[in-house]
């Protein structure tokens, strides 16, 4: 069975670049009839709260992205210690003794030489090691690695190839006895069953330790996925405007969750940008061969667009419940009216005002509002109404077009623009609309 995981560490809140990786995970977990592990990655004390680990989980389940597993690495941290012990006793792993200014100090060397920023192994040195140790150092401690060509498929980028010898022993635990990142996640991948990592490209250089880490340990490395990460609609990080980028900021500004997730499944791939009305159907679109390589442009105006859009094609019983809830009374005639008009679910409640009133008529042609009060027909009214009536009212009063239909809004509605008045008329009923052409608020 396929199996994914979703690691954010609880020291934030989930933004648009992470939901992108959580929702890239459910969506392939969901076609393939699989699991999808949401795993804390909460090790760092230091940063970690309980209210990120909250607001993480409370954020995907707002996405729709139910997670079957949850993990906590800080509960898993003996697990750890005793596969660091197997390694050890293996002789994959080694004490390095060098402090961090003494490590700094060699990667300022190598780079005024022009080298790479590899470790030197000085560690290893039977002398040096007997040194530091007779000065009471405690050592980190770092994975040995093959120095040989580590090859892998990816699913996103194809054929791989990064030799070892080009990077530094990993280190897998610090001084203090805490570990680092690629080893937990190693294990802990190992022992959930995880069967495809899929995650940022940031990620891919240090994959070829990571599966040297699995192979050291027994293990079959997992399939693996890296996605180009997202830049702004410039290109520019996103780094810096994560703060207005999360998905509580942008659920506040009243963004569906589906047109979040549709846009985030589709920037960066050869699929057009288009609104999906369930995470089904998304997940029906999914297929690895259709994300590309170049970075995901983000824009908040393409995001706005596809949220209006999305909601343009709702039907009214996917969305009647949170209408009632905000003191809406709606039916689905006012929902046809108006849905065509929202950029947001919030602009609903003062479209739903033009029919129930009470709205301040703009009389622009009195002349004209007087005519078309006395040309009202008869309830009951049906969308053909509203042709009929400025009909005979043109037909009486000469005017045409916007002469016509302006003044009509401006009274009916108070507003310039808005819903088509055909749809609007029969809602709002004659009694509403005789007043409104009097000038009377109603």
């Amino acid at each position: 069975m396929v199996k994914v995981r979703f690691a954010p560490s609880p020291t934030g809140l989930l933004h648009v670049g992470n939901a992108r990786t959580a929702i890239v995970n459910a969506l392939f977990a969901k076609k393939m009839g699989g699991q999808f592990v949401l795993r804390i990655d909460d090790t760092d004390a230091a940063r970690s709260r309980k209210e990120y680990e909250e607001a993480i989980i409370r954020d995907l389940g707002w996405l729709g992205l139910a997670h079957d597993q949850i993990a906590h690495q800080s509960a898993r941290i003996a697990a750890y210690q005793s596969a660091f012990e197997t390694l050890k006793a293996a002789g994959h792993v080694y004490p390095a003794y060098e402090t961090e200014a003494e490590l700094d100090r060699k990667r300022k060397q190598a780079a005024a030489r022009r080298l790479p920023p590899i470790y030197d192994r000085a560690s290893l040195d039977p002398e040096k090691k007997a040194k530091w140790e007779a000065e009471g150092r405690t050592p980190h401690w770092r994975f040995r690695l093959s120095r040989s060509t580590v090859d892998w498929t990816d699913m996103i980028r194809g054929p791989v190839e990064i030799d070892t010898a080009t990077q530094s022993d990993p280190v897998l635990m610090r001084a203090d006895g805490t570990f680092l990142y690629t080893f937990p996640s190693v294990l802990d991948d190992i022992e959930l069953g995880i069967t495809h990592v899929i995650r940022g490209e940031d990620h891919v250089t240090n994959t070829a330790a990571q599966i040297e880490i699995f192979r050291a340990l027994g293990a079959q490395p997992p399939r693996f996925a890296h996605h180009p990460l997202m830049v702004g609609a410039g290109g520019e990080a996103l780094s810096k405007r994560l703060g207005s980028l999360s998905l509580a900021s942008l659920r506040d500004s009243g963004l569906e969750p589906l047109a979040i997730a549709s846009y985030l499944a589709k920037i960066g791939t050869s699929d057009p940008v288009e609104p999906r009305l369930s995470l089904d159907d998304l997940a029906g679109d999914f297929d690895f061969a259709r994300i590309g390589r170049a970075p995901a442009h983000f824009d908040s105006a393409e995001l706005m667009a596809l949220n209006a859009k999305l909601l343009h094609q709702m039907p009214y019983e996917a969305v009647a419940p949170r209408l009632a809830a905000m003191g809406i009374t709606a039916s689905p005639a006012l929902w046809d009216a108006i849905h065509a008009n929202l950029n947001t679910l919030a602009d609903a409640k003062a479209l739903a005002l033009l029919v129930t009133g009470p709205i301040a008529p703009v009389i622009e042609d009195a002349a004209l509002a007087a005519a078309a009060a006395g040309l009202l027909p008869p309830e009951p009214w049906d969308e053909a109404t509203w042709n009929g009536w400025t009909k005979a009212v043109s037909a009486q009063t000469g005017a045409k077009g916007r002469g016509l239909y302006h003044p009509l809004r401006l009274a009916l509605t108070g507003q310039e623009q808005g819903p088509e008045l055909k749809k609007l008329l029969p809602l709002i009923g004659r009694a509403r609309t005789l007043a409104r052409l009097e000038g009377k608020p109603a």
